[in-house]
C-alpha cells in the first residue's frame, strides 16, 4: 500500500461542553487531538492505511496526548520533534445549533511553527509516497521551509502532493498574506482540494466554473470540490467531472469533517491497485467519492475529529446497507 505523508500543525481541540454559544460564554470544553494534516494521518491510518506524521510539539502534557493518540491508531511518529521553545498549539472552538464552528487559537508561536527543514533529511521518499499539507503552517516560519524541502523531495522522486488549503483567517496577519502563500504552493500540487467556501476567496472568482478553471496552474491535474452536505466533485483538466451527492446526517460538530474527507480519499488511492493516483481518481472516483462522502458524514454525528473517525469495516457495512 502507498503511504502518507502529511506535514503541518498538530494540536489540541477544546470542543465546547455546550452548543450554541459565542466562544466568550463558554464555560467548559472537552480537549481533543486534531490538526487538519494531523486528522487526515489519522483518518487514513484508521482506515487501514499507512501515514506519518511531520512536525513539532512542546516538551508539555498535549504534546505528550498528540503522540501518544495518534501512535496507538497506527501513524508514524518517527519525524514529530520536541522542543522547550514554544508550547504545543491550542484552539478553541465555539459550535453553533447545527455543529458550525469558530475557533480561537493559541500560537504564538507554537512549536510546530518552529519545525526546522533539516528534519526532513533523514526520510526517503519513493514515487509511491502521497504528501499532504495544508495552509495553517505556511505562515512565514521554519516550518514553511520545511514544507518547501518536503515538496522538493517528493517532486523529485516522482511522489504525488496534495494540497488543501484548509483556510483559517484569523492565523493570519491578513487576508491577503494567506491567499498569498496558498497561491504561492498551489501550482506545486498534483491534486488540489478545496471547499465551496474557500474557492472564491482562493481565485478572486465568484463564478463557479471559471473559478475551478483558475485552479489548473502548473502541475495541478485534478480539484477536489467539496460541497459540504450536497457531497463532493472530482474536476479533470480536460473537463471531465465524476461527482457523488453526498450523504444528509443530523451533525452535531462539524469540526474536521473535511480533514476526514481528504483522508478518507487518500487511504482509497493508496489501497488503489491503479499506481498512478490521476489515473486512479479517473477510474474509480465515484466509488472514491461515495466512501468518503460516508466517512466526512460519519465524522460529524460525533465530537472531535479524531476519536468520530470510524473503522474500515463500520465504513463498509453502511456501504452494504
Amino acid at each position: 500500500m502507498k503511504r502518507l505523508l502529511a506535514i503541518g500543525e498538530a494540536l489540541i481541540d477544546f470542543i465546547p461542553n455546550q452548543k450554541d454559544s459565542k466562544l466568550k460564554d463558554v464555560e467548559g470544553f472537552t480537549r481533543q487531538v486534531g490538526g487538519a494534516p494531523c486528522n487526515v494521518a489519522c483518518t487514513t491510518t484508521k482506515l487501514g492505511g499507512q501515514a506519518a506524521m511531520f512536525t513539532q510539539l512542546g516538551n508539555d502534557a498535549f504534546g505528550d496526548l498528540i503522540v501518544e493518540t495518534i501512535s496507538n491508531i497506527g501513524v508514524s511518529t518517527n519525524y514529530i520533534r520536541r522542543t522547550d521553545e514554544a508550547n504545543t498549539a491550542l484552539a478553541f472552538v465555539s459550535l453553533t445549533k447545527e455543529g458550525e464552528r469558530d475557533f480561537s487559537f493559541y500560537r504564538k508561536p507554537s512549536a510546530d511553527m518552529l519545525y526546522q527543514p533539516s528534519n526532513i533529511d533523514a526520510i526517503t521518499v519513493t514515487e509511491s509516497d502521497m504528501l499532504h499539507f495544508c495552509s495553517v503552517d505556511l505562515v512565514d516560519s521554519p516550518m514553511k521551509q520545511a514544507h518547501k524541502s518536503l515538496i522538493n523531495k517528493v517532486k523529485s522522486a516522482n511522489g504525488t502532493i496534495i494540497f488543501d488549503p484548509n483556510v483559517r483567517l484569523p492565523l493570519w496577519p491578513s487576508e491577503a498574506e494567506c491567499k498569498n502563500a496558498i497561491r504561492e504552493f498551489l501550482p506545486s500540487a498534483h491534486i488540489l482540494k478545496i471547499s465551496d467556501e474557500e474557492l472564491s476567496f482562493v481565485t478572486g472568482k465568484k463564478d463557479e466554473k471559471e473559478a475551478i478553471a483558475w485552479l489548473f496552474q502548473g502541475s495541478v491535474e485534478a480539484v477536489i470540490y467539496t460541497k459540504g452536505k450536497e457531497g463532493a466533485e472530482i474536476h479533470f483538466k480536460d473537463g471531465t467531472v465524476i461527482s457523488h451527492g453526498g450523504y444528509k446526517v443530523k451533525a452535531i460538530d462539524t469540526t474536521g469533517a473535511g480533514d476526514a474527507f481528504i483522508g478518507a480519499l487518500i487511504n482509497r488511492l493508496a489501497a488503489s491497485d491503479i499506481i498512478n493516483p490521476i489515473e486512479a481518481l479517473k477510474r474509480e472516483g465515484g466509488t472514491m467519492l461515495q466512501f468518503s462522502n460516508i466517512v466526512a458524514a460519519k465524522v460529524t454525528t460525533k465530537y472531535g475529529a479524531i476519536e468520530s473517525i470510524p473503522t474500515l469495516d463500520e465504513v463498509q457495512a453502511l456501504l452494504d446497507y
